[in-house]
């Protein structure tokens, strides 16, 4: 009799289920292989609960991946875990220009080499799935928008093609809520895949980027605020000077006036006239803009009478900003763009900042490399100055 039928004998079928239990519990196994020798190696596995609260079973390790979503692949890239990624969507196949986005500027060359699993903004092809055949599929989207995913779209993926899919809410950083959904599903990433402490890590630096901005310009009394708005703000396309945020993280971090602010959180097209009356001190242009007719809103300030009467016209205090709404929002241009800001509000706060050294010092983190003078090369002299109009 076989060492095993006697551990079999000695144990009755209740207390052999409970030890069963336990050592799936310890090592998170939920089947096995059997090698020639007939040693057994466990199958490992995992259960995560992602940010729709969906408990799924994932195998550990994560071998290969596909990012489905806008921004998905973003996030992959800011946990260093790209070389997982086995297959796009049709946005990664395209040469775009501009091209807004850090982390395609670094590794677009071989992500568009990859297999087609379906279209962007989320729109998978569950039969190219399976014929890629990923061990796990992320999922994410807009949040607040028509482009963003669910729960029940990760259901349905998952029963199509039989490979676990964990989802989330891409989040942003308008708000705490949004703050937090962004955080979370850095987290849940990063935990399928081994890469928490990189997680952990990028959370660190943009709260850390935060609290130095914080530093640096929390004690400005509120009538000291420089008055400023933001024209022309990317939002699934190029749009004219009316186009802008009214909860511009840059503009909170540094404490700048925002003259939109309490119309929300989300893109927003705001009266010509209630421009016209806020008249600003500063007006930050997205240079995403000039992707639109006449150079957009840099072409509206130089054309159009109305605008052509705002002080900030007259006095020269135009600047250009950096796009970071593309293919979802680019997190760290976000964090580029409040340096930026910074220096020209509040110079003295600001002295020890070269924004484009400190862009650069950002990109290196997120994405690998500094990529800020290919990136804002695409954009003419619009970035990170002064525009004259």
């Amino acid at each position: 009799m076989t060492k095993n039928k006697i551990i079999m004998k000695l144990f009755s079928p209740v207390i052999l289920m409970a030890l069963v239990i336990a050592m799936v519990a310890f090592c998170g196994c939920t089947g096995s292989t059997e090698s020639p020798a007939g040693v057994v190696n466990p199958v490992k596995e995992q259960t995560v609960i992602d940010g729709f609260g969906r408990s799924v079973t994932v195998p550990v390790p994560v071998e290969s991946v596909l990012c489905s979503g806008s921004g998905c692949v973003r996030y992959l890239v800011y946990l260093q875990g790209e070389d997982l990624i086995v297959g796009v969507d049709s946005i990664e196949k395209e040469g775009r220009i501009p091209e807004g986005r850090p982390y395609s500027l670094v590794h677009g060359d071989w992500l568009k080499d990859l297999p087609l699993f379906g279209e962007f903004r989320g729109k998978d092809d569950p039969e190219k799935v399976i014929g890629i055949g990923p061990d796990l599929v992320f999922k994410t989207g807009s949040t607040g928008t028509a482009y963003g995913t669910s729960g029940a779209e990760a259901d349905t993926l998952q029963e199509k093609t039989g490979i676990p899919v964990v989802a989330f809410p891409y989040g942003s950083l308008r708000d705490e809520a949004e703050q937090g959904a962004m955080y979370a599903g850095l987290r849940v990433m990063g935990a399928s895949i081994g890469r928490e402490d990189r997680a952990e890590e990028v959370i660190a630096y943009i709260e850390a980027t935060m609290a130095d901005l914080e530093e640096r310009t929390g004690d400005i009394p509120a009538d000291e605020r420089k008055k400023v708005y933001i024209g022309g703000v990317s939002s699934a396309g190029a749009h004219g000077i009316i186009s802008t945020e009214p909860a511009y993280p840059p503009f909170l971090w540094v404490h700048a006036d925002n003259v939109a602010s309490g119309l929300g959180t989300a893109h927003v097209d705001v009266a010509k006239e209630a421009l016209v009356d806020w008249d600003p001190e500063y007006i930050f242009i997205d240079a995403g803009t000039i992707r639109a007719d006449n150079e957009g809103a840099i072409g509206q300030l130089k054309t159009d009478p109305a605008l052509r009467g705002f002080s900030a016209v007259k006095e020269g205090r135009v600047c250009g900003v950096l796009p970071y709404n593309f293919y979802n929002t680019n997190y760290e241009t976000v964090l580029a763009d409040a340096y930026f800001i910074g220096t020209v509000l509040y110079p003295d706060r600001f002295a020890d900042i070269d924004p484009v050294e400190k862009a650069d010092e950002i990109y290196i983190f997120f994405v690998g490399e500094p990529v800020f003078d290919e990136l804002s090369g695409q954009y003419g002299s619009a970035v990170f100055s002064r525009i004259p109009v």
